[in-house]
Protein backbone atom coordinates (compact mmCIF):
# COMPACT_ATOMS: atom_id res chain seq x y z
CA UNK A 1 0.00 0.00 0.00
CA UNK A 2 1.04 3.81 -0.81
CA UNK A 3 2.23 5.88 2.33
CA UNK A 4 1.04 8.76 2.17
CA UNK A 5 0.65 12.08 4.54
CA UNK A 6 -1.73 15.15 3.62
CA UNK A 7 -0.03 18.40 5.47
CA UNK A 8 -0.74 20.03 7.76
CA UNK A 9 -2.37 17.30 9.29
CA UNK A 10 -0.57 14.35 11.50
CA UNK A 11 -2.21 11.90 9.76
CA UNK A 12 -0.34 8.94 7.76
CA UNK A 13 -2.83 7.41 5.46
CA UNK A 14 -2.24 4.24 3.11
CA UNK A 15 -3.79 3.63 -0.17
CA UNK A 16 -4.09 0.63 -2.62
CA UNK A 17 -6.47 1.38 -5.66
CA UNK A 18 -7.83 -0.95 -8.10
CA UNK A 19 -9.66 -0.89 -10.94
CA UNK A 20 -13.54 -0.90 -8.79
CA UNK A 21 -14.91 2.50 -7.97
CA UNK A 22 -15.85 1.67 -4.26
CA UNK A 23 -13.56 2.57 -1.63
CA UNK A 24 -13.06 1.04 1.45
CA UNK A 25 -12.41 3.18 4.70
CA UNK A 26 -10.76 1.02 7.68
CA UNK A 27 -10.14 2.33 11.06
CA UNK A 28 -8.25 0.94 13.96
CA UNK A 29 -8.63 -0.04 17.56
CA UNK A 30 -6.48 1.73 20.32
CA UNK A 31 -3.48 0.93 21.14
CA UNK A 32 -2.42 -0.44 17.49
CA UNK A 33 -2.40 0.81 14.23
CA UNK A 34 -3.66 0.15 10.56
CA UNK A 35 -1.75 -2.97 9.95
CA UNK A 36 -4.21 -4.79 12.61
CA UNK A 37 -6.49 -4.94 8.97
CA UNK A 38 -3.98 -6.85 7.20
CA UNK A 39 -5.72 -9.80 6.89
CA UNK A 40 -8.36 -7.78 5.30
CA UNK A 41 -6.06 -6.14 3.15
CA UNK A 42 -4.79 -9.20 1.54
CA UNK A 43 -8.61 -10.28 1.19
CA UNK A 44 -9.74 -6.60 -0.57
CA UNK A 45 -7.03 -5.66 -2.24
CA UNK A 46 -7.86 -5.65 -6.23
CA UNK A 47 -11.78 -5.92 -5.53
CA UNK A 48 -12.01 -2.30 -3.81
CA UNK A 49 -10.15 0.44 -3.73
CA UNK A 50 -8.81 0.93 0.46
CA UNK A 51 -7.96 3.60 2.50
CA UNK A 52 -6.56 3.36 6.23
CA UNK A 53 -5.13 5.28 8.26
CA UNK A 54 -3.31 5.30 11.78
CA UNK A 55 -5.22 7.57 14.00
CA UNK A 56 -3.21 10.25 15.75
CA UNK A 57 -0.89 9.25 18.67
CA UNK A 58 -1.05 5.67 16.97
CA UNK A 59 1.63 4.44 14.20
CA UNK A 60 3.24 6.55 12.18
CA UNK A 61 1.20 9.39 12.92
CA UNK A 62 2.95 11.29 15.62
CA UNK A 63 4.38 13.52 14.60
CA UNK A 64 2.00 16.42 16.15
CA UNK A 65 1.62 19.57 17.30
CA UNK A 66 -0.06 21.99 19.94
CA UNK A 67 -3.92 21.71 19.48
CA UNK A 68 -4.16 18.55 17.46
CA UNK A 69 -6.39 15.75 19.01
CA UNK A 70 -8.81 13.21 18.31
CA UNK A 71 -11.60 15.53 17.61
CA UNK A 72 -10.10 16.44 14.55
CA UNK A 73 -9.87 13.32 13.19
CA UNK A 74 -12.83 13.16 10.61
CA UNK A 75 -12.28 16.47 9.27
CA UNK A 76 -8.56 15.02 8.48
CA UNK A 77 -10.13 12.15 6.94
CA UNK A 78 -12.21 14.03 5.03
CA UNK A 79 -9.48 16.40 3.90
CA UNK A 80 -7.32 12.92 2.68
CA UNK A 81 -10.59 11.89 0.63
CA UNK A 82 -11.03 15.11 -1.02
CA UNK A 83 -7.31 15.33 -1.85
CA UNK A 84 -7.49 11.39 -3.12
CA UNK A 85 -10.86 12.15 -4.95
CA UNK A 86 -12.58 9.62 -3.04
CA UNK A 87 -16.61 10.34 -3.00
CA UNK A 88 -18.03 8.30 -0.93
CA UNK A 89 -16.57 4.98 1.29
CA UNK A 90 -17.82 1.93 3.32
CA UNK A 91 -16.26 2.85 6.44
CA UNK A 92 -15.55 0.18 8.72
CA UNK A 93 -14.38 0.54 12.58
CA UNK A 94 -13.04 -1.45 14.88
CA UNK A 95 -13.75 -0.25 18.63
CA UNK A 96 -12.38 3.26 19.01
CA UNK A 97 -12.00 3.07 15.51
CA UNK A 98 -15.93 2.44 15.96
CA UNK A 99 -16.17 5.58 17.65
CA UNK A 100 -14.20 7.98 14.69
CA UNK A 101 -16.33 6.16 12.03
CA UNK A 102 -19.68 7.25 13.73
CA UNK A 103 -18.31 10.81 14.25
CA UNK A 104 -17.21 11.47 10.74
CA UNK A 105 -20.66 9.65 9.70
CA UNK A 106 -22.40 12.27 11.88
CA UNK A 107 -19.94 15.07 10.28
CA UNK A 108 -20.20 14.23 6.62
CA UNK A 109 -22.85 11.62 5.50
CA UNK A 110 -22.73 11.88 2.26
CA UNK A 111 -19.12 10.79 2.06
CA UNK A 112 -20.79 7.32 3.63
CA UNK A 113 -21.72 4.20 0.92
CA UNK A 114 -22.13 2.07 4.38
CA UNK A 115 -21.52 1.98 8.32
CA UNK A 116 -19.83 -1.13 9.69
CA UNK A 117 -19.04 -0.64 13.63
CA UNK A 118 -17.35 -3.81 15.82
CA UNK A 119 -16.56 -3.54 19.67
CA UNK A 120 -18.30 0.05 19.71
CA UNK A 121 -21.33 1.84 20.95
CA UNK A 122 -23.85 4.10 20.03
CA UNK A 123 -22.44 7.46 20.34
CA UNK A 124 -25.40 8.87 19.62
CA UNK A 125 -27.41 7.65 22.05
CA UNK A 126 -24.72 6.31 25.19
CA UNK A 127 -26.67 6.26 28.29
CA UNK A 128 -25.32 7.57 31.56
CA UNK A 129 -25.32 4.13 33.30
CA UNK A 130 -22.91 2.65 30.53
CA UNK A 131 -20.98 5.98 30.41
CA UNK A 132 -20.30 5.00 34.56
CA UNK A 133 -19.45 1.30 33.20
CA UNK A 134 -16.93 2.38 30.48
CA UNK A 135 -14.34 5.13 32.32
CA UNK A 136 -13.48 2.77 35.54
CA UNK A 137 -11.78 0.64 32.43
CA UNK A 138 -10.11 3.16 31.06
CA UNK A 139 -8.69 4.55 34.01
CA UNK A 140 -7.36 1.11 35.27
CA UNK A 141 -5.93 0.80 31.62
CA UNK A 142 -3.88 3.83 31.99
CA UNK A 143 -2.47 3.11 35.15
CA UNK A 144 -1.17 -0.09 33.87
CA UNK A 145 0.66 1.32 31.00
CA UNK A 146 1.87 4.33 33.19
CA UNK A 147 3.61 1.49 34.88
CA UNK A 148 4.71 -0.52 32.36
CA UNK A 149 3.69 -0.93 28.85
CA UNK A 150 4.78 -4.26 28.58
CA UNK A 151 2.46 -5.13 32.11
CA UNK A 152 0.05 -3.26 30.03
CA UNK A 153 0.33 -4.66 26.59
CA UNK A 154 -0.11 -8.63 28.27
CA UNK A 155 -3.19 -7.69 29.94
CA UNK A 156 -4.64 -5.41 26.93
CA UNK A 157 -4.06 -8.62 24.69
CA UNK A 158 -6.33 -10.90 26.84
CA UNK A 159 -9.06 -8.19 26.67
CA UNK A 160 -8.48 -7.11 23.12
CA UNK A 161 -8.57 -10.76 21.10
CA UNK A 162 -9.73 -14.11 21.88
CA UNK A 163 -7.28 -16.45 19.59
CA UNK A 164 -3.26 -16.67 20.77
CA UNK A 165 -2.35 -16.00 17.08
CA UNK A 166 -4.77 -12.60 17.37
CA UNK A 167 -3.61 -12.16 20.96
CA UNK A 168 0.65 -12.35 19.93
CA UNK A 169 -0.50 -9.64 16.93
CA UNK A 170 -1.98 -7.58 19.20
CA UNK A 171 0.96 -7.54 21.50
CA UNK A 172 3.65 -6.84 18.68
CA UNK A 173 1.41 -3.67 17.86
CA UNK A 174 0.44 -2.63 21.15
CA UNK A 175 4.08 -2.31 22.73
CA UNK A 176 5.00 0.11 20.12
CA UNK A 177 2.09 2.10 21.56
CA UNK A 178 3.66 5.59 23.22
CA UNK A 179 2.88 6.62 26.40
CA UNK A 180 2.35 10.29 25.60
CA UNK A 181 -0.67 9.16 23.41
CA UNK A 182 -2.65 8.27 25.95
CA UNK A 183 -3.37 12.68 25.85
CA UNK A 184 -5.26 11.76 22.87
CA UNK A 185 -7.42 9.43 24.39
CA UNK A 186 -8.55 11.71 26.95
CA UNK A 187 -10.98 13.81 24.39
CA UNK A 188 -12.99 10.88 23.50
CA UNK A 189 -15.97 11.69 25.25
CA UNK A 190 -15.95 14.54 23.53
CA UNK A 191 -17.58 12.90 20.49
CA UNK A 192 -20.17 11.17 22.49
CA UNK A 193 -23.92 12.58 22.51
CA UNK A 194 -23.10 15.37 20.76
CA UNK A 195 -25.44 14.67 17.92
CA UNK A 196 -28.53 12.86 17.53
CA UNK A 197 -29.02 10.43 14.86
CA UNK A 198 -30.71 10.99 11.91
CA UNK A 199 -32.92 8.88 9.51
CA UNK A 200 -29.44 7.27 7.52
CA UNK A 201 -29.47 7.26 3.52
CA UNK A 202 -26.43 4.08 3.88
CA UNK A 203 -27.08 0.59 5.43
CA UNK A 204 -25.31 0.20 9.18
CA UNK A 205 -24.09 -3.23 10.25
CA UNK A 206 -22.86 -3.43 14.01
CA UNK A 207 -21.30 -6.25 16.11
CA UNK A 208 -18.78 -7.69 18.30
CA UNK A 209 -17.29 -10.97 19.40
CA UNK A 210 -19.06 -13.29 21.68
CA UNK A 211 -16.18 -12.78 23.78
CA UNK A 212 -16.47 -9.32 23.87
CA UNK A 213 -15.64 -7.08 26.90
CA UNK A 214 -18.12 -7.31 29.37
CA UNK A 215 -21.32 -5.10 28.42
CA UNK A 216 -20.47 -4.97 24.73
CA UNK A 217 -23.14 -7.34 23.64
CA UNK A 218 -25.62 -5.64 25.39
CA UNK A 219 -24.15 -2.17 23.71
CA UNK A 220 -25.11 -3.96 20.92
CA UNK A 221 -28.32 -5.01 21.47
CA UNK A 222 -29.19 -1.23 23.01
CA UNK A 223 -27.75 0.31 19.70
CA UNK A 224 -30.26 -2.52 17.65
CA UNK A 225 -33.56 -1.10 19.70
CA UNK A 226 -32.87 2.66 18.76
CA UNK A 227 -32.13 1.74 14.82
CA UNK A 228 -34.32 -1.56 14.41
CA UNK A 229 -32.64 -1.18 10.52
CA UNK A 230 -29.80 -1.91 11.49
CA UNK A 231 -27.87 -5.51 10.62
CA UNK A 232 -26.34 -7.88 13.44
CA UNK A 233 -23.58 -9.98 14.04
CA UNK A 234 -22.31 -11.82 16.52
CA UNK A 235 -19.06 -13.44 15.88
CA UNK A 236 -18.35 -17.28 17.56
CA UNK A 237 -14.84 -17.85 18.64
CA UNK A 238 -14.00 -14.17 18.60
CA UNK A 239 -13.24 -11.41 21.39
CA UNK A 240 -12.96 -7.41 20.96
CA UNK A 241 -11.31 -7.44 17.77
CA UNK A 242 -13.30 -9.43 15.66
CA UNK A 243 -11.39 -8.73 12.30
CA UNK A 244 -8.06 -10.44 14.02
CA UNK A 245 -9.86 -13.32 15.77
CA UNK A 246 -11.36 -14.53 12.67
CA UNK A 247 -10.57 -12.51 9.59
CA UNK A 248 -12.23 -15.07 6.92
CA UNK A 249 -15.17 -14.55 8.24
CA UNK A 250 -15.62 -11.00 8.78
CA UNK A 251 -14.16 -10.57 5.48
CA UNK A 252 -17.26 -12.68 4.07
CA UNK A 253 -19.89 -10.46 6.56
CA UNK A 254 -18.33 -7.51 4.83
CA UNK A 255 -18.57 -8.43 1.36
CA UNK A 256 -22.08 -10.16 2.16
CA UNK A 257 -23.09 -7.04 3.91
CA UNK A 258 -21.80 -4.62 0.72
CA UNK A 259 -23.31 -6.72 -1.97
CA UNK A 260 -26.79 -6.98 0.07
CA UNK A 261 -27.02 -2.81 0.02
CA UNK A 262 -26.29 -3.47 -3.96
CA UNK A 263 -28.67 -5.65 -4.36
CA UNK A 264 -31.22 -3.68 -2.32
CA UNK A 265 -29.89 -0.52 -4.65
CA UNK A 266 -30.57 -2.21 -8.23
CA UNK A 267 -33.99 -3.93 -7.28
CA UNK A 268 -34.98 -0.21 -6.44
CA UNK A 269 -33.68 1.29 -9.46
Amino acid sequence: MQQSKLEPSPIVYYISRSKCDEWILFLHAAFVDHKMFRPQFEYFQGKYNILAVDIIGHGRSTDTKKGDSLKKMSGWIYDIMKAENIGKVHIVGISLGAVLAQDLANRYPEAVGSLACFGGYDINGLDEKMQKEIAPQRCLMMLKALVSIKWFAKANKKISAFSTQAQNDFYDMNIRFPKRSFLYLASLDDMVNVFQTKQRTYPLLIGCGRFDIPGELEAVELWKSREPRSKVVIFENAGHCVNMDVPQKFNEVLEGFWMDREHDRSKDD
